[in-house]
C-alpha cells in the first residue's frame, strides 16, 4: 500500500463496536494528536446513540454505510467476534488499514481467508494483541537475546485468577463450550509465547471442570514444544485464588490489584534466567563457568511504564500514515488461533497435536 503524508491532516478513524475495549479505543483516538474519531458503527440503540453523542461522532448501522458517508483513513474493529471477518473484509476491499481486536475472527477458516485476502491485496491488518506493545516485552527481549541469557531452554507461565459468580450470570454462554478460559483468555498468552520463544511446533493439554461443574473447562495444564527445541509449560485457571497472572503482576490495568514482586513467567536459558514481570535476572559470569555449583550474578532490568493500548494506537498511526509494517499481522492472529485449536483437539483426544496438522476442518468458534 502506498504511503501517505499527513503532516497537516488528521487521520480519520472508524470505530466498529463501542463495547468495553471499544470505549478505550475511542478515548485514545480522541486524545491522540494525529487522529479524529470520524464514525462509530453499531446497532441503533439508545445506548449506542448516547455513546456517539458523547464522542461527537455520527453513528452508522454498518461499516458499508459509514464508508459511503465519511472519508476514512483507518478502521478499528472491536465488534463482537462473529462480525470481525465480514467487517475486516469490507475494509480490505476498500483498501483501508484495519486494527482488528483479538481474536482476528471467531473461526479458523475465516481467519485464514482474511489473512490471505489482506496479503493478496497488500492491505495492512493489525491484530489487537495489545500486550505486544508493553514496555515489559522490550525490556525482557534485551536480556533474552543477550549472551547473559544464552539459548532458550525452557519457559513456564501461568494465568491463574478467580472469576466471580456474577461473571457467569452476566454471560451464561460462558458456562458452555466455547466460553471457557481457553478461548477467552489463553489467546493472549499464546501470542506472548510465540513472541518470546518463536513458533510452537506441538502441544498437549489436559483440562478439568471439576471445581464449578460447568460444561466448559475451568482449569487447563499444557505443554509446548517449540521449533527451536525449547520446551514450555503453562497453567490456566479462572477458578484459582492466585495472583500469578499478567493482569495482577504487570500493573498495566488499574482495575486489578497489583503484586509487583510476583511473576507470571519464568524463562530459562543456557547461561541465565529471567523472572517476568518483576524483571529479576540471574546469570553465570561466563559460558565456561556455567555450573549448578557456581553462584549467579543477580540483576534487575529497568524499564519505563506506558499504556500498551496507547502505544498500539501510535503504531497503528504509523501503519496508516507512514507505511509501517504491522507488528502483529493477520497471519500472527491466525497462527494464534491455530495453536488454540490444537489445544482443544489435544484435550479431546488425549494426544499430542502438531500445529501443522491443524486445518480449517477442525475449526471451532471462538468467543470472548
Amino acid at each position: 500500500m502506498p504511503t501517505r503524508s499527513v503532516d497537516d491532516d488528521m487521520i480519520s478513524i472508524l470505530l466498529s463496536g463501542p463495547g468495553l475495549i471499544g470505549t478505550q479505543h475511542a478515548r485514545l483516538v480522541r486524545a491522540h494528536p494525529r487522529c479524529r474519531l470520524a464514525a462509530v458503527v453499531a446497532p441503533t440503540s439508545e445506548e449506542n446513540l448516547a455513546f456517539a453523542r458523547a464522542h461527537e461522532t455520527p453513528l452508522y448501522a454498518s461499516v458499508e454505510a459509514a464508508l459511503a458517508a465519511e472519508t476514512i483513513d483507518g478502521a478499528i474493529v472491536s465488534s463482537p467476534n462473529e462480525f470481525h471477518f465480514a467487517q475486516a473484509m469490507t475494509c480490505i476491499d476498500r483498501r483501508i488499514p484495519t486494527l482488528v481486536e483479538k481474536p482476528i475472527t471467531d473461526r479458523l477458516d475465516e481467519g485464514r481467508r482474511l489473512t490471505e485476502a489482506a496479503e493478496a491485496a497488500g492491505v495492512p491488518i493489525l491484530v489487537g494483541h495489545h500486550r505486544t506493545y508493553s514496555p515489559l516485552l522490550a525490556a525482557a527481549d534485551g536480556f533474552l537475546h543477550s549472551d547473559a541469557f544464552g539459548d532458550m531452554v525452557a519457559l513456564t507461565g501461568s494465568a491463574l485468577f478467580y472469576k466471580p459468580a456474577q461473571y457467569f450470570l452476566d454471560g451464561p454462554w460462558r458456562t458452555k463450550i466455547g466460553g471457557g478460559p481457553i478461548l477467552i483468555n489463553l489467546i493472549h498468552e499464546i501470542g506472548l509465547m510465540r513472541h518470546f520463544a518463536g513458533e510452537i511446533e506441538k502441544v498437549s493439554a489436559v483440562a478439568s471442570q471439576r471445581t464449578r461443574g460447568y460444561e466448559v473447562e475451568d482449569t487447563v495444564a499444557m505443554t509446548f514444544g517449540f521449533e527451536s527445541g525449547a520446551l514450555g509449560t503453562f497453567l490456566l485457571s479462572d477458578t484459582a485464588a492466585s495472583s500469578k497472572s499478567w493482569e495482577m503482576t504487570s500493573g498495566e490495568n488499574p482495575s486489578y490489584p497489583h503484586f509487583p514482586q510476583e511473576n507470571c513467567w519464568h524463562f530459562a536459558g543456557t547461561r541465565g534466567s529471567l523472572d517476568f514481570p518483576s524483571m529479576r535476572t540471574r546469570s553465570y559470569a561466563s559460558a565456561e563457568g556455567s555450573s549448578w555449583w557456581k553462584p549467579f550474578e543477580h540483576g534487575r532490568i529497568d524499564f519505563r511504564r506506558r499504556d500498551p493500548l496507547e502505544a498500539q494506537l501510535d503504531h497503528f498511526v504509523a501503519v496508516i500514515a507512514d507505511g509501517a509494517t504491522p507488528r502483529v499481522t493477520a497471519r500472527d492472529g491466525w497462527n494464534n488461533l491455530r495453536v488454540v485449536n490444537a489445544i482443544r483437539r489435544s484435550i479431546a483426544t488425549g494426544a499430542t497435536v502438531a500445529i501443522a496438522s491443524v486445518d480449517d476442518g477442525a475449526a471451532e468458534t471462538v468467543r470472548s
